[in-house]
């Protein structure tokens, strides 16, 4: 089905500057990125590594970025990245990265070393938004050439830039994401409107679903991810077609994407167990709490996973 036409824009002809403009003096703050993110990161200072790898050119003392590593870092063990917010709406990738850190990570010190990226898009938090500042998917923009010091999507240039300096062979990356009823009433057909092509609205699935990667599925990785979130919400069926937005289903609960073609945060390392989680918050069936939990059963079920066939 087709999507609504979008009140910014004329139908066929992509946004130039001055569609931006509008589309971004029509964004407002709804939430604290401050309050909501930087105090809970602060207070790990204590007990964690915690580095400002960057900030928002938009407003750096507003928008500082940062990674969280464990403190007893050591280069025996293999290292694992968690990010979240690299789209700010969807608030439990972010949510559940930070449970985490405060309460699980502490469980795998001496089996892995970890780098968590909680907030890649602050701005994009605050105000509840896909985009960043210039209508840019920073999810559509991890590609080897977004490089600095003029990245150009700060958002997505500014995390390689830190993971490359690092130097870190990765083993697994899991990027915290959710599939919310705005895709479609509202993210998509923004995108059909600034790129001029045609968009078609999907059916969301009610439940949680992963994003393995095309070129190297892990489909046994995925299995163990899906197992483990069944213990705390309920797995996406396929649609009519036996698919999820629009893909199909390779197994209960799992599609896949080719990451690195499509610029995926999820394709920005060589990490060989990769995923991109989608949970859905807007079903009667969960709260809050339950997503953040579901991102957390994430990391702990490919943790575990990985504990016990691979390393």
């Amino acid at each position: 089905m087709a999507l609504e036409h979008y009140p910014i824009g004329t139908p066929g002809q992509p946004w130039q500057a001055d569609e931006k403009k509008q589309w971004l003096e029509q964004q407002s703050i709804k939430r604290s990125y401050r309050e909501c993110i930087l105090a809970r990161i602060e207070a790990l200072t204590a007990d964690f590594d915690v580095v400002r790898y960057g900030a928002l050119s938009l407003d750096p003392e507003r928008y500082p970025l940062f990674a969280i590593k464990n403190a007893d870092w050591r280069t025996d063990l293999p290292v694992v990245l968690v990010t979240g917010g690299v789209h700010g709406y969807e608030t439990s990738g972010v949510m559940g990265a930070l449970h985490f850190v405060e309460h699980s990570l502490s469980r795998y010190v001496g089996k892995f070393n970890f780098v968590v990226v909680p907030c890649i898009s602050p701005w994009g938090f605050e105000t509840v938004n896909r985009w960043n500042p210039n209508a840019d998917d920073p999810n559509r923009s991890f590609y080897k050439d977004n490089t600095g010091p003029d990245f150009k999507v700060e958002e997505s240039g500014l995390v390689m830039a830190y993971l490359r300096k690092l130097g870190c062979d990765f083993i697994c990356h899991m990027d915290l994401h959710e599939t919310t009823d705005t895709d479609n009433t509202e993210f998509r057909p923004a995108l059909a409107a600034r790129d001029a092509k045609e968009q078609h609205s999907w059916n969301i699935p009610d439940g949680f679903y992963g994003v393995g990667d095309s070129e190297n599925p892990q489909p046994e990785f995925q299995k163990a991810i899906i197992e483990s979130v069944r213990n705390v919400t309920h797995i996406a069926p396929a649609d009519g077609n036996g698919q999820l937005i629009g893909s199909d289903m390779v197994q209960p609960g799992v599609i896949n994407y080719p990451k690195k073609q499509l610029g995926l945060c999820a394709g920005m390392t060589e990490a060989p167990y990769v995923t991109t989680t989608e949970v859905y918050p807007d079903s009667p069936k969960v709260t809050d709490e339950i997503c953040n939990l579901a991102q957390v059963a994430v990391i702990e079920g490919a943790l575990n996973y990985l504990m016990a066939n691979v390393i």
